[in-house]
């Protein structure tokens, strides 16, 4: 059985910074992911431009070089790789944490990748999973048909096509625009009245300019109540109506691994989803097992972003006073080797 001191959940920014904390105290932690590095990023639209600044996506001290004032999904994805590589971090993907369970002072850790299942003991064990992998589902009829997605794609795909999006948040408007610059014929169905004041300000008037030039249709205040081969079913108000549709995004949202979370025994609040967890080590009811990132904040993800997240490394493997600088978004003390 392979034995670890440090067994990291998760290859995305904040397990990255996690990993970076660990490693800088004398430890060689293992980091695994179900996905590839920073997963989550590999997810978002083709060309995305992030809403923060570059320095707040910055770990490990290393500077986030980009072309314009803010960095793309391209250029973040070229950051964490390089900073992996520059840390020397130990890295598995496409490796998934389906089980753990304690004997003695091990935790044994069951870990699926694409040879079979296999075991790996360690002392302490982070899970910084974020909660890309598992989107909101409308549980209505035809969500799994093929050409149904959760996420957003290459808008060439969309060319030419009949396109229905659901949602009003930064991912389904900025999905819509490209979409329909790509030539897709866009339509947004949204549940609430209006979107959301979080969507980034150059994307909003950007959408409401083409909803008023009937260039995209918009359905706010609308439900969709069912998924066909050829159209979309909505409600409203005004009654029910089918829109044709050669593909469907359902860009509804996403939340943390609950099922996991409790399989492994770990407490959560049954309305909110937050583990109960140590404020000043993130460690939860189970010694030696720390949450990071969005999954500490249970349902509202929306509460944790990389800017804020990434001291949580800090929090788990520093002493007091680097506890209370992270809790201050203050990481002056991880300059990179060689500095």
């Amino acid at each position: 059985m392979q034995s670890e001191n440090v067994l990291v959940v998760g290859a995305g920014p904040i397990g990255l910074a996690c990993a970076i904390s660990a490693r800088r105290r004398g430890l060689d932690p293992l980091v695994i992911d179900a996905g590839a590095i920073a997963n989550s990023i590999v997810r978002y639209p083709v060309g995305m431009v992030f809403f923060t600044t570059p320095e707040r996506l910055e770990i490990g001290g290393h500077p986030l070089v980009c072309a314009g004032p803010k960095a793309t999904r391209e250029e973040a994805l070229k950051y964490y790789r390089g900073v992996t590589r520059a840390e020397q971090l130990r890295v598995r993907t496409y490796a998934r944490l389906v089980g753990a369970e304690r004997q003695g002072e091990l935790l044994h850790c069951r870990v699926s990748t694409r040879l079979g299942e296999h075991l790996i003991a360690c002392r302490r064990l982070v899970l910084a999973t974020g909660y890309f992998d598992h989107p909101n589902l409308l549980g209505i009829p035809g969500e799994e048909l093929p050409h149904v997605s959760h996420y957003p794609d290459e808008p060439h795909l969309s060319a030419g096509r009949d396109l229905l999006i659901v949602g009003g948040k930064n991912s389904a408007v900025e999905q819509a625009l490209n979409c329909y610059r790509a030539g897709a014929r866009v339509t947004l169905v949204y549940r609430r009245a209006a979107l959301k004041p979080s969507v980034k300000y150059w994307l909003k008037p950007d959408l409401e300019n083409r909803i008023k030039g009937k260039e995209i249709v918009a359905r706010f205040d609308t439900a969709v109540t069912r998924i066909d081969p050829d159209a979309v079913t909505i409600e409203s108000a005004a009654g029910r109506e089918r829109i044709p549709a050669d593909r469907v995004l359902l860009l509804t949202g996403y939340h943390p691994d609950f099922e996991l979370f409790r399989a492994l025994g770990i407490e959560l609040d049954p309305e909110s989803g937050r583990p109960a967890l140590d404020p000043e080590t993130l460690e939860c009811n189970l010694p030696g097992v720390h949450l990071a990132g969005s999954i500490t904040a249970g349902r509202q993800i929306s509460e944790v972003f990389i800017e804020n997240g990434r001291y949580d490394g800090e929090k788990i493997f520093g002493d007091s006073e680097a506890r209370a600088r992270a809790v201050r978004g203050l990481d002056s003390q991880l300059r990179p080797i060689g500095e």
